[in-house]
């Protein structure tokens, strides 16, 4: 058997010494750089006055169109606090949660470093961040040096900064920097601004349970936020209260004798609807500038008398349990007025800019933009007729159908089979195209059933098309922001563009005349403001939803009206409180602007005579469908669904309509076709009232109108 060479035992310790050697050389050498690092460091820090006067976060201040500031967000800072003069607990609660060992590290907690080393091993591969080993004195270095993007790089810097720190300041000043420059949510910096924007009082009267709730937002201002979650507070501070007996700052007796859910916060400061504007408008910026340091002051465009009436137009109009919105765009795209809830305080969703809903008729506007871009008129003739398209059946809410009629008088009275016919002749598709390059930028299906508006759609994108129509057919772009300064310079100015044109002029002209009838004649005629007004109204299906869009004197304005379960609401249509909304804004926004006529006068569809009082707001010819956009039978639609409307029968009461209803809709006794349409005579008497149902009926002579539909 061979022996076992002697030498080998003596290689293989030579190898062991020889590795262990390089590694105490490089550890030497590793040390030697990070004591030049951090002297170097060191060298190159502000003085602790310079430290206390670094700015944190950009302040914006924004201004309405006559210059009026109307909101200042971004950082909030109170008064420095000397070490001396913050309270106790706070100092003890924050350096119990956030760095126990804050007294006797050097900036850099090994413990700390060793949780994280194993953490890093426990997870390598995965996406999860190493947290919660940054000291007192990692955060001061990072909130005044760095930012708060996540690598390895800027790791390891923060802690030669850390170390740094601590070589050239005593641990009061490191805990005086962070406890004045630290965020704790809602825009404070510091825990004067925090005090005083949660408690309305300066730091300096921070209480032990206060001190705990302030304390617990640093880890997660947004969760931990009193004003946002109370709860979430109070089990923070909680915690924080537990973990400051664990380290001897407190005993069991004064913890359990605090009371964090016993903490009064400082009234909220009213908010307005004006937020709804700032809240979409301020996003803008990071496409517009570049600058994230400089404080701003952003123009915009918001007109403030117009944003009260339209608060008071959507307050005063809308029905109980609904929600309503409106914007308002002049004619190169400004926004004016913007509202998207009843009341900002209670929800911050904004439903004129994020909603999608079903816009019901008022979609029709693609559907006969469509016809007239490919060669039709608004006096040629078309059959109101059953007609079935891929197995779908539309019909009209009559029940019945008319024959022969105008495109006037059909956009009218919202004939849901003639927009079918349209539709079908155009091309499905090419509805979908007109809707798109109007301004639609939510997904619009191509179902037989689209040309009933059965697509969801923002209202700020249905307003823009109106008012495209209203521009003769340029472009509009809502916009927000006329121009950013920094410092007092112009960093960014809006220019209007006019160069892109969606349909040619006489498309633009004639659209507007079908609107203008729908106003005059139709089921809008409750938006009338006493100047020529063309607009649409639309409803759908079990009265979910409420539209009216129209323009004047240069102002397009949109009202949407529902609830945000998309359950029904009683009575609620287009020619209804979204048209008396309408109305309500546009008198008062148009006050101070010339009157300008359209370029057609108002023609009146050609049953048009005097109405009687159920011409009044009658529901669009809404079509009851499911959400792919598919017929629903009658009989399986909710009874609820037309409970609420004006003409809804009574309960128990089979829907039926009266002999002068069928006359009117079928067109018996209708003059002949070849007569010419009737204009409106402003000084002509209302026809002769009709009897009530329950009694013999006659027909006004030589006939009255039918009844509108949306």
């Amino acid at each position: 058997m061979a022996k076992r060479s002697p030498r080998q035992p003596s290689k293989f310790r030579r190898i062991i010494k020889w590795v262990f050697g390089i590694g105490i050389a490089l550890g030497i050498a590793g040390l030697v750089a990070l004591v030049i690092a951090v002297y170097t460091a060191r060298a190159s820090l502000p003085s602790y006055e310079e430290l206390k006067s670094s700015p944190n976060g950009q302040m914006i201040r924004v201004h309405a169109a006559d210059g009026t500031v109307i909101v200042s967000l971004g950082p909030s800072y109170g008064e420095w606090i000397e070490y001396s003069k913050i309270p106790a607990p706070m100092r003890d609660a924050m350096v119990a949660i956030e760095d126990r060992r804050f007294r006797s590290h050097w900036g850099v907690d090994p413990v700390a470093l060793a949780r994280i080393t194993k953490f890093a091993i426990d997870n390598r591969g995965t996406d999860r961040r190493l947290q919660g080993a940054s000291t007192i004195t990692q955060q001061v270095a990072r909130t005044i040096f760095l930012s708060n993007k996540y690598d390895i790089g800027r790791k390891l810097r923060e802690m030669i900064l850390a170390l740094a720190l601590e070589r050239k300041f005593t641990k009061d000043q490191i805990l005086e920097l962070y406890l004045n420059k630290v965020y704790f949510g809602g825009g404070a910096y510091g825990i004067d601004a925090a005090s005083r924007t949660f408690f309305g009082h300066p730091a300096t009267n921070l209480t032990l349970s206060e001190s705990a709730v302030v304390a617990g937002l640093v880890k997660a201002p947004s969760r931990y936020s009193p004003t946002a979650d109370a709860q979430a507070a109070i089990d923070r501070a909680s915690v924080v209260l537990d973990v400051m007996v664990e380290t001897g700052a407190l005993t069991r007796v004064q913890a359990d004798a605090a009371r964090p859910a016993e903490v009064k916060l400082a009234a909220a400061p009213k908010q307005n609807s004006v937020r709804y504007f700032t809240d979409w408008a301020l996003p803008q910026l990071e496409v517009l500038i570049d600058e994230t340091v400089a404080p701003l002051d952003v123009w915009t465009t918001i007109d403030l008398k117009m944003q009260n009436a339209a608060t008071q137009a959507i307050q005063s109009n809308t029905p109980a349990g609904a929600q309503g919105a409106l914007v308002s765009l002049d004619r190169d795209g400004a926004v004016r007025a913007m509202v998207g809830g009843r009341d900002y305080v209670s929800s911050i969703y904004n439903r004129a800019t994020q909603a999608t809903r079903q816009p019901g008729s008022a979609f029709k506007l693609f559907v006969y933009l469509a016809a007239l871009e490919a060669g039709h008129k608004v006096d040629d003739r078309i059959v109101d007729e059953q007609v079935t398209i891929n197995g779908w059946s539309p019909r009209n809410n009559s029940g019945r159908f008319s024959g022969e009629m105008t495109l006037r008088s059909a956009f009218a009275y919202s004939i849901n089979t003639v927009a079918a016919k349209l539709g079908q002749e155009v091309g499905f598709g090419t509805v979908a195209d007109m809707a798109r390059r109007f301004g639609i930028t939510t997904p619009i299906n191509t179902q037989p059933a689209m040309v009933l508006g059965t697509s969801n759609v923002r209202l700020i994108d249905m307003t823009r098309a109106f008012a495209s129509v209203g521009q003769k057919g340029v472009a509009v772009t809502p916009y927000a922001i006329t121009r950013v300064t920094a410092n007092g310079a112009v960093i960014y100015q809006h220019e209007v563009d006019t160069s892109r044109v969606l349909v040619a002029p006489y498309v633009a002209a004639q659209m507007t005349d079908l609107l203008q009838t729908a106003v005059n004649a139709g089921s809008g005629r409750a938006a009338q403001i006493g100047r020529p007004v063309a607009g649409k109204t639309g409803t759908t299906s079990s009265n979910k939803d409420g539209w009216f869009l129209g323009f004047s004197s240069g102002l397009t304005t949109g009202v949407w009206m529902g609830r945000d379960d998309a359950k029904r609401v009683g009575g609620l249509q287009g020619g209804t409180a979204p048209a008396r909304a309408f109305a309500a804004f546009m008198k008062p926004a148009t006050a101070g602007r010339a009157v300008e006529q359209f370029d057609t006068e108002v023609t009146l569809p050609e049953w048009q005579i005097e109405p009687d009082e159920e011409a009044y707001g009658a529901p669009d010819n809404a079509i009851y469908v499911d959400e792919d956009g598919n017929p629903v039978p009658r009989e399986e639609v909710n009874p609820d669904a037309v409970q609420g409307r004006e003409d809804a029968p009574a309960p128990g009461e089979e829907e039926t309509l009266d002999d002068d209803w069928l006359d009117r809709m079928t067109g018996r006794n209708a003059p002949p076709r070849d007569a010419p349409p009737l204009r409106q005579d402003p000084s002509r008497q209302p026809a002769e009232r009709v009897p009530p149902r329950d009694g013999p009926r006659e027909l006004p002579r030589p006939l009255q109108e039918a009844r509108p539909n949306e």
